[in-house]
Order: structure tokens, then sequence, then C-alpha cells
């Protein structure tokens, strides 16, 4: 899996250039400037002068950099891949490709992209998140997920999914009637099943109701537990929930550092396993320790 750090991905209109500054120097571990859903129509053309300033001139520290460009059925896809690229490339970390509905949708902005960067000299390779947000692209993720080596993360996006399978759920993309359970299941563990054949991240979809970090903090949780390793944010106030439910507790670490030091002494004794505190502890147990204490050193800067 990637060795890019997302716990927190936050949403910034690409037309709210006030909003640049205290985005890249928030704690979130990616920002990408939206020039698609967040940006109106009138403004699609001159936000990109906007993002391309943002990405050359402000200090990101460790944020990783990215865009979301318009949708590829759209008449500003190209120009937003052409013009950022051209005027920004060596300081953009990621494109969010929307809607992605295909392994071609994908392989149509690698091949531009590598023209691009062949063109400019870029040495850097530019890595691509891309949204399932449409049936069609839930029933071919995993294709989407292998399609190309600059996949980093498939993306849930819960918003358009809703309005592509028809579902009757209020703005914040909760059912509107009592429902048994995560009402997104299906659609969240696809997701997240199709990042790990792919062997890439998966990154759960955005929470409207800023207001409700409660909410927002137990639907982190829920999909933390089904394997997501980050989530959206739309305002700057879930970044903090979003990195706290994403990293691994004390309690985790401690448990994995006592597991992995239980599994080397009984190795040394030449055994497989080994009892501690009443659980078996084996190779698979070491794996998931050393999964954590590899996310630890992540988190860290290691």
């Amino acid at each position: 899996m990637s060795s890019v750090l997302r716990r927190s991905e936050l949403a910034v209109p690409a037309a709210n250039d006030n909003m640049f500054a205290r985005a890249a120097a928030s704690e979130a571990d990616l920002v990408f400037l939206d020039l698609e859903d967040a940006t109106a129509p009138a403004q699609k053309v001159g936000a990109r002068a906007k993002v391309i300033t943002a990405l050359n001139d402000l200090d990101w520290g460790r944020t990783a950099r990215a865009v979301r460009i318009n949708g590829l059925d759209t008449a500003w896809c190209h120009d937003d891949i052409i013009d950022v690229v051209t005027h920004a490339g060596a300081n953009l970390d990621t494109i969010v490709v929307p809607k992605a509905c295909t392994a071609r949708d994908v392989w149509w902005v690698d091949l531009l992209l590598t023209q691009l960067e062949d063109k400019l000299g870029l040495e850097r390779r530019i890595r691509l998140e891309v949204l399932i947000e449409e049936v069609e692209g839930l029933a071919n993720a995993e294709e989407i997920a292998k399609a190309s080596p600059r996949m980093d993360a498939l993306i849930f996006g819960v918003g358009d999914f809703s309005l592509s399978q028809g579902a009757r759920v209020d703005t914040n993309f909760v059912p509107v009637w009592d429902y048994p359970g995560d009402f997104w299941h299906y659609a969240r563990n696809k997701v997240m099943v199709a990042a790990r054949i792919a062997g890439i991240a998966a990154i759960d979809s955005p929470y409207p109701d800023y207001g409700d970090l409660a909410g927002y903090e137990a639907e982190a949780r829920r999909s933390s537990l089904y394997g997501y390793t980050g989530k959206w944010a739309i305002h700057p106030t879930q970044i903090p929930v979003a990195n706290a439910v994403f990293s691994p507790t004390p309690e985790e670490v401690a448990l994995a550092e006592r597991n992995m030091a239980a599994y080397r002494e009984a190795e040394a004794r030449g055994l497989g396993a080994v009892g501690v505190d009443g659980v078996l502890v084996d190779a698979a147990h070491v794996k998931m320790a050393q999964r954590t204490l590899d996310r630890v050193a992540l988190i860290n800067g290691g």
C-alpha cells in the first residue's frame, strides 16, 4: 500500500483563494483544491489560475497537495489537467478523478499525464485518487483500482452515489427512515475490497453536517473498522477527529509491541506460536502488529 499518509483529506473550493493559506497550514494530511462540485460553472476557468498560484507559492509543509478535476464528460476536464500540470506540475502530488465508471476513464487521465510529464520533463510522477460515486463505477471498482500504476487510493463518494442509486436519504446522506446498520455497508465494503486487491488505500466519504462532530467521529470509526485509512473533511474542525480515529490507539500500539516481543522470543526458542495472557499469538498476529507499528512510524514521519 502507498506510504502516503492520508487520515484526513480536506476539501477546499478552488475559487475561494481566501481559504488556501489556512488549509495549507492545517493538520490535514492531504488538501485538495476542488475544481469540480465546490466551484460554480462560471468560476471554473478562473479558478485554475488560483489553484496554480496556491500550489506554487504556498508553504504546504508535510501536507500532500491535490486537485480535484472536473468530470471526464465535461468541457473543463481536459484543460484542468493541462493548465494545472503545465504551470504547477512540479508542486502537485495528486489528481483526484471524480465519477470514474470504467478502467478506461483512469487510463485516459494516466495517458494525458504521462504525455505532459514527458513533455515538461517532470521527474516525479503525479499520483491518482479516484472517486467511486456512480453505480457503474462500483460495479467496476476492482478494474478501476488496478487501472494504472499511478493509482494511490479509491474514495467512496457517497453524495453522487446516493443520486446514482436513487437512494432516499437526507442532506447528510442518511436514510430518511430507520435502517438496521450502515446503510452504505455494501458500497463501502466493495470499495474497500477493491482497494485492497490493488494494494492501494481506501478513503471514506464526506460528512456534510460539519457541526455534528460526534456523528462524523462515529462514521469514521465504523469505516476504520472496515479497513479505511482516512476520511474526507469538508471543514477544518473535522481534521483532528479524522487524524485521531485513523491513528492507532495507545492500547493498539501496546498490544502490537507486546505481541511482537512475545513472538520473537518464542521464535528464538524454535516455536511458531506462543500463548500471551491466555491468547494464542502466531505469525498472523505478528503481521497485524507490524502493520500497526508501520502506521505509527508513518504518522511520526518515519
